[in-house]
């Protein structure tokens, strides 16, 4: 039945002039990245009983997170079973696993060979962070662009070493590993002086990316914020801070889905960075009211972001990741539906005759344009999803939920 139904869509979008194994070849060859911290609410494994701090609030208690890196790298081998195509992980510099405590301007690639091990035996790629937050140098709120030099200094050989661990990640993967810069450092009232901790935010930037690596290893993004949980008046590491930061550094820009004001959407922002930038990473969220990093919707936004990195051919400049924390629900079960909800998407877009339209628009046929783009949305794309699905060996539709279920009750359960 599902190769029935493939074929009769198929047949539908031809008549549009989409080509549908081109578009799924197209998307199989896109990686996102699934951020390791939905597994266990950015808890980490650097301090077994230390709250979040740093702007940082995981909401629920769902029983059963990950409470090791064998039991985290376990879940993440359910979830990537249950999403098709091939794809990675990025991890936060608290995953070390150490055996004993090390400082986190002291970390090595050394504290990441399980992590690089697991990867390279299933073909994944790893992406990186450094860790701002949680830490006791950093419950102020304030940590590149801190006023005591000696507590700038630490983190500054934080950023270092992570950056270190993240081209030693991409050199013995063979894939580029993208190492992405966020910081909590802001004021929760209005401040006095609002440009002397953006002079130091930079000069500290400047130094964390002084030591060149090979673009075969590494990427370095940094990203911005509105606000903050303690940052609510002041943010230094603004939009503007570092789009003007990644441009005139050639860093690429991180847009996440949730940092900007609730009625702004990051899917506006692509083509107007991609006009200057080279590269540009995805922090693929769902913010309600606030920075509440939902667990992503197959939705107008979530598709409007796809939208504009396949029509200009951005797939290659663009880095996908996911960047939510809901701990109200399965955390496995936010992995896949999220991580799926991001992949229709793309196939949703991927399905989208472009030519045509754009020749519409061209042409001044604006009602033609809007009619086309309203009857693709009633177009049969269930059934290319679940061909898509069935080639890779993944439940077909709700049935990934069973083995959810089977895995909470015989695994989860006994936490």
């Amino acid at each position: 039945m599902i190769e029935q139904a493939f074929q009769l869509s198929k047949a539908r979008y031809q008549e549009l002039g989409v080509d549908v194994e081109a578009a799924l070849k197209k998307l199989s060859a896109i990686a996102i990245s699934l951020h390791c911290w939905q597994g266990d609410d950015v808890g980490g494994f650097e301090y077994a009983d230390r709250a979040l701090s740093g702007g940082i609030q995981a909401t629920g208690n769902y029983p059963g997170k990950a409470r090791n890196a064998a039991e985290l790298r376990a879940d993440l081998d359910l979830a990537l079973r249950l999403i098709p195509g091939t794809h990675r992980l990025n991890l936060h510099a608290i995953y070390a696993e150490s055996g004993r405590k090390v400082e986190r301007d002291e970390l090595s690639v050394e504290q990441f060979r399980n992590w690089i091990d697991w990867a390279a035996e299933r073909h994944l790629g790893l992406d990186f962070n450094p860790t701002f937050f949680s830490h006791p140098l950093a419950d102020d709120n304030w940590t590149l662009s801190h006023p005591k030099p000696e507590i700038r200094e630490f983190w500054i050989r934080h950023g270092q070493a992570c950056r270190r661990i993240a081209a030693a990640m991409g050199r013995e993967l063979k894939t580029a590993a993208v190492n992405n810069v966020w910081i909590p450092d802001g004021s929760k009232d209005i401040p006095a002086d609002r440009l002397a901790p953006r002079r130091r935010l930079l000069e500290s930037l400047d130094r964390i990316f002084q030591e060149e690596f090979p673009k075969c290893e590494l990427i370095d993004a940094v990203e911005s914020k509105l606000f903050g949980i303690g940052s609510e008046s002041y943010v230094v590491g603004s939009h503007e801070f570092y789009m003007g930061y990644a441009l005139s550094r050639r860093k690429a820009l991180c847009l996440d889905a949730g940092h900007f004001h609730p009625t702004e959407v990051i899917s506006d922002k692509i083509s107007s960075v991609l006009c200057f930038a080279d590269e540009l990473l995805l922090h693929v969220s769902r913010g309600v009211r606030w920075d509440s990093d939902h667990v992503v919707l197959f939705n107008d936004e979530l598709q409007a972001i796809a939208q504009e990195v396949v029509r200009y051919g951005f797939e290659k400049n663009v880095h996908i990741g996911l960047d939510y924390f809901d701990a109200s629900i399965n955390r496995i079960a936010a992995w896949v539906i999220g991580t799926r909800n991001m992949l229709k998407a793309l196939l949703f877009a991927l399905l989208e005759p472009g030519a045509t339209l754009r020749r519409m628009e061209l042409e001044g046929d604006l009602a033609g344009r809007l009619a086309m783009m309203e009857e693709l949305k009633g177009l049969p794309f269930g059934a290319v999803w679940d061909y898509y699905c069935a080639q890779h060996d993944v439940p077909v539709g709700f049935a990934f939920m069973k083995e959810v279920r089977e895995y909470e009750k015989n695994v989860l359960a006994k936490r």
